[in-house]
């Protein structure tokens, strides 16, 4: 992972009262950006966000519960994202929605860390999270059916394709050093390939 320059970590970041719980999780993205969910503690962040290592203490219990944040956030702003994307995919919902997941992988690296690689549990892939269950309704559509059981192995295969292109894909892959090319026209021909094959079977 890159390091942040000394002189970012040393900046001076002026806060009030108020905003000091979004100052934290703002600079702890940062560090998690920079050097992955456990490359930074506390009272780095603290010290990004220009305060003293005491004040975190006043939202936070600890370094994991600052994790913690993040990622419960992360999975909202994600929900979010796909359930737009389904409702703006029409029929092939389903393929914009991997596409949205694959785009906030790229662009919202600090929130996947945390999401994925901390430990937290999240919505991603459960049945009473509000994206994935956008997925399942997409899905159920292409397959032709409202089997729920069905429908949620099928959409839980998609989950699976999707964010697995997504982590060998991301940037500093351990697994794929040099990233994948075109992962959307991989997620496309996969996607449909794994429907057609599971709308077939009995």
């Amino acid at each position: 992972m890159a390091s942040l320059p000394d002189s970012e970590l040393s900046e001076r970041r002026g806060y009030h009262h108020g905003n000091l719980r979004e100052a934290l999780l703002e600079a702890a993205r940062r560090l998690i950006a920079a050097r992955g969910p456990a490359g930074f503690t506390l009272s780095d962040a603290a010290k990004l966000a220009g305060v003293s290592p005491a004040a975190p203490y006043r939202h936070f219990k600890d370094r994991e519960a600052l994790l913690k944040e993040i990622a419960v956030a992360g999975f909202e702003a994600l929900g979010r994202r796909l359930r737009a994307a389904a409702e703006a995919g029409g029929p092939d919902g389903f393929v914009a929605m991997g596409r949205a997941y694959l785009a906030f992988a790229r662009e919202e690296p600090a929130y996947y860390a945390a999401m994925f690689n901390t430990g937290h549990p999240g919505g991603g892939g459960s049945g009473d999270d509000p994206g994935f269950a956008a997925l399942q309704q997409a899905v159920g559509r292409s397959i032709g059916s409202d089997d729920p059981r069905r429908v949620k192995v099928a959409a839980t295969l998609v989950f699976a394709l999707t964010h697995g292109l997504a982590s060998l894909s991301a940037p500093g892959s351990i697994a794929m050093p040099g990233g994948l090319d075109d992962p959307e026209r991989m997620l496309d021909i996969g996607v449909h390939a794994l429907l057609a094959g599971f709308a077939r079977m009995p």
